[in-house]
């Protein structure tokens, strides 16, 4: 195994209340994310690793209705946790009466196992959140040009190319984030696939126009 995904629940809700459960057992939910997660590369690379509390809320039929991010790590992680709560919808069973207001804390633990992380230093790990952070900035400088192409002034493109050889974001980068929006295509989350095809296009590339108009309409 290559990473190991682990998960626990606290259940915040009114004393006495019915607990809700997964439907496919006290251990489905556990086994659930276990099978669907998609470790982050930028994290898995750096053994970055730790948990992310996720709180939702389910309706009567238990869907998930509701989900924030109330402790987080790293917003690609932070967004892997909330993706794989909303892939999680109307799995649940709930109890008659149940208080759909009621919020449910799950805190996911991300574990990374086989990637040599015994060896990395704290101080190495935490350089590498700072850099992430400081090029997030600079990625979104990306996206905010190509979505506004039309606005570009002359020359402006030269200085985004330079930004994204900056960032890595090349050929391969863009082909390893298509084949990750068609993993999630196969466990039938059509947004999150969604997102990282319109990432590809707002780097400025078609690779995943033909996957945007198949599943994106």
């Amino acid at each position: 195994m290559k990473y190991l995904f682990t998960i626990c629940l606290v259940f915040c809700c009114v004393l006495g209340m019915a607990q809700v459960q997964f439907k496919s057992g006290k251990s489905g939910f556990t086994n659930f994310l276990r099978d669907n997660t998609i470790y982050p590369q930028f994290s898995k690379d750096n053994c970055i690793q730790g948990t992310v509390n996720v709180s939702f809320k389910l309706d009567e039929n238990g869907k998930v209705y509701f989900s924030k991010i109330s402790k987080g790590i790293l917003s690609e992680l932070d967004e892997e946790a909330l993706r794989l709560v909303r892939l999680s919808s109307g799995k649940w069973q709930v109890p008659a009466g149940y208080d759909t207001t009621v919020s449910i804390v799950a805190p996911v633990k991300f574990q990374l196992s086989g990637y040599n992380c015994e060896g990395k230093s704290n101080d190495e790990i935490q350089e590498a959140i700072r850099n992430y952070q400081a090029e997030e900035g600079l990625t979104n400088s990306v996206i905010n040009f190509y979505k506004n192409i039309d606005q570009a002034k002359p020359g402006q493109e030269i200085q985004i190319m330079a930004i994204k050889n900056q960032l890595g974001i090349d050929d391969e980068y863009l082909d390893d984030r298509i084949k990750m929006g068609l993993k999630k295509i196969k466990q039938d989350d059509k947004q999150g696939a969604c997102e990282d095809f319109l990432f590809v296009k707002y780097m400025g590339s078609k690779k995943a126009d033909d996957y945007l108009a198949k599943y994106c309409k």
